[in-house]
């Protein structure tokens, strides 16, 4: 058979909306990645930042972490910091716009590559700030989709079948984390606290968290479900693949409602859409029940279709392709591995990487509160007022935001400390510098009782919070319920 027979193969003439929403979707969330990088580096890992970043780039080496900011002609300065986020910006909001769409397919190519270069710049010497599976994920996400190409061509298909390989990482890798970690996952216990110690709460979680148990048992129960089962049904042909897709959306939205995980259940979703055809979108609107395929497949056989994008652009692709089902191997061999890693990479460049996210999980919640006072002998009932971050739980009355997409470093460094040892460097830094009433510092704040004047003095308590139960909030309005215990901190100035 002549191989310009089996071309068309190659291409998958059924997915130009996936594409669409795949190239617009990564695109803006790189531009929130960029513009939260923008509004936070600095004060975290800028010149005078909790780590500087010009520190971290002076000791460790770019054979492992690669980035621009090690260049000899564009060291790290919080002024090309900023140049680099607005390019970020620029490019991402060219593509939202489909202004990119408008070219040749390789068009994607270039202003992809250049967006996942600059990130990867950002996170590679963004320390444990950037520590996140999801940074990973964007970069790896943001390579890929790179070579789905413009309207001007077919969707190549070997591409949407690698990020289906993509999520099947994530999704199963985070059902087997949570099989072979706490046993509250195995016991169908787990969701009884998640609700309540997840990292940073939304507006719903405390209604979730007041669900009966039966129901909390059937979250847990369904979760294994999705991550363990619905990911093999996306290499199915359609419309299985679609409607594994489709389950796999419903579940990441069930955990957009229900809390604030930086961007990674958008970019799932956005994801989950590579295994979804066009037909299958028609069907739900009243199109037909879409067909298993089957009929494309012979056409193509008996050479009754031709192939639409140029050989070159369908080699270029399959190249690509080879080369990242290369890279996973040892993803591959750590999904199944009883000693499983949970978001790793395996190369300095962030692709093919392994996910997975709550194998252990929290069962009670602690949190740390900054206080400060302007007297230089306050009294425990006067004088000392707490310092509010902007998405993590302090002020007992106030109810948790909804912030996600957007990513809120600080606090999510502030739950990590509550979880280990609160004597980190980064964190006494972080004391040091609101004595001081260092002005970046206060904008990652979402109060500064004493607008901006340094304190006299600052010291530091440990509560564990609660959600407060309807008889309580009834009587006191609080949302939350909290039990001093302990200083961490004694006062100091």
């Amino acid at each position: 058979m002549d191989w310009n027979t089996w071309l068309p193969l190659l291409e998958a003439t059924d997915y130009t909306i996936a594409r669409e929403v795949l190239l617009r979707g990564v695109a803006a969330i790189y531009c929130t990645a960029f513009l939260a990088a923008f509004n936070q580096f600095p004060a975290l890992l800028g010149e005078n930042g909790l780590t500087p970043a010009p520190e971290y780039i002076a000791r460790t080496s770019s054979r492992d972490k690669p980035s621009l900011f090690r260049w000899r002609f564009t060291p790290y300065s919080d002024r090309l910091l900023r140049i680099v986020c607005v390019i970020g910006m620029v490019l991402s909001l060219s593509v939202v716009a489909g202004l990119v769409q408008l070219g040749p397919a390789w068009t994607t190519i270039p202003v992809f590559l250049l967006m996942w270069w600059l990130y990867q710049s950002i996170v590679n010497i963004g320390q444990y700030y950037y520590g996140f599976g999801w940074e990973s994920l964007l970069l790896e996400v943001g390579f890929v989709v790179a070579f789905l190409g413009t309207p001007d061509g077919a969707p190549p298909f070997l591409v949407l079948l690698f990020l289906r390989w993509t999520l099947f990482r994530v999704e199963f890798g985070a059902g087997m984390i949570k099989m072979r970690g706490d046993k509250s996952w195995r016991n169908l216990t787990a969701m009884n606290y998640h609700h309540q110690t997840q990292p940073m709460p939304n507006p719903v979680s405390r209604w979730a968290h007041q669900k009966p148990q039966w129901w909390h048992k059937s979250e847990t129960l369904g979760s294994h479900v999705i991550q363990l089962v619905m990911p093999w049904l996306l290499f199915f042909p359609q419309p299985v693949a679609s409607i594994a897709a489709v389950v796999i959306i419903l579940s990441q939205l069930v955990l957009v409602i229900t809390g604030n995980y930086a961007w990674l259940n958008w970019l799932t979703i956005l994801i989950a859409f590579s295994a979804i055809s066009d037909s299958f979108l028609y069907a739900l609107v009243g199109g037909g029940w879409p067909d298993w395929g089957w009929e494309y497949v012979a056409a193509v056989l008996n050479g009754e279709v031709t192939v639409q994008s140029p050989v070159w652009w369908l080699v270029l692709t399959g190249v690509v392709f080879i080369g990242l089902c290369a890279l996973s191997w040892q993803p591959l061999r750590n999904l199944f591995s009883p000693h499983q890693l949970m978001n790793a990479s395996f190369n300095r460049w962030h692709l093919v990487n392994a996910y997975g996210a709550f194998g252990a999980m929290t069962h009670t919640r602690r949190e740390i509160i900054i206080e400060g006072t302007l007297h230089t002998n306050p009294s425990e009932d006067n004088g000392w007022q707490a310092y509010e971050f902007k998405g993590k739980p302090g002020d007992p009355f106030r109810r948790p935001p909804q912030v996600a997409p957007y990513h809120l470093r600080l606090d999510w460094m502030m739950w990590f400390l509550a979880l280990g040892s609160p004597n980190q460097p980064w964190f006494r830094c972080l004391l040091d510098k609101i004595l001081d009433g260092d002005p970046a510092i206060r904008k990652l704040l979402r109060h500064d009782p004493f607008d901006g004047q340094p304190p006299v003095l600052i010291r530091v308590k440990i509560y564990e919070y609660r959600y407060a139960t309807a008889a309580e909030r009834r009587e006191t309005g609080q949302f939350w319920w909290r039990t001093e215990l302990g200083v961490l901190v004694p006062p100091t100035g």
